[in-house]
């Protein structure tokens, strides 16, 4: 769902209304903790228990291409990535995207994140500090950038 947009309206109402829960206190903390994915796509699991009325919200962490449209002001990626580009990012917006979406990316180390998210510019067409994304990938694999990039 759209971050801090959710409303009392189908999925949700008719998701959660048979259990008695009340739909406001669950819509507005869903809203209150994904506000800041606003315009965002972002996984939204709601656990609820029938009987006690409680529930818990688990947000969870939206795309990369999400966050890197939000980053580089775009609606899309390119409709041919291998030769239109849409826009430029820069490598210290991708380590924030890498420390936004922490433990939800499968490599292990930061500058492996880091090249995680580079391959999705190329995918998206958009370019990294102004050049071809895997040229950022290669001068990364040969220790550049480390200042940006710090090992864990």
């Amino acid at each position: 769902m759209q971050g801090g947009k959710a409303t009392p309206g189908p999925p949700l109402g008719p998701a959660l209304g048979p259990l008695g829960l009340n739909l406001m206190e669950v819509v507005g903390e869903i809203n209150r903790r994904t506000a800041d994915y606003s315009g965002m796509d972002v996984p939204v699991k709601v656990i609820a228990d029938s009987e006690t009325k409680e529930f818990d919200i688990e947000v969870g962490s939206p795309p990369v291409s999400a966050l890197i449209k939000k980053s580089v002001s775009i609606k899309k990626g390119a409709g041919n990535p291998g030769t239109d580009v849409v826009g430029d990012i820069s490598l210290s917006e991708i380590v924030k995207i890498v420390d936004t979406k922490g433990e939800h990316m499968l490599s292990y180390n930061k500058a492996n994140k880091v090249k995680e998210v580079i391959g999705t510019c190329v995918s998206m067409g958009v370019t990294v500090e102004g050049k071809h994304p895997t040229e950022i990938q290669r001068a990364i694999d040969e220790g550049e950038y480390s200042d940006v990039i710090s090992q864990e």
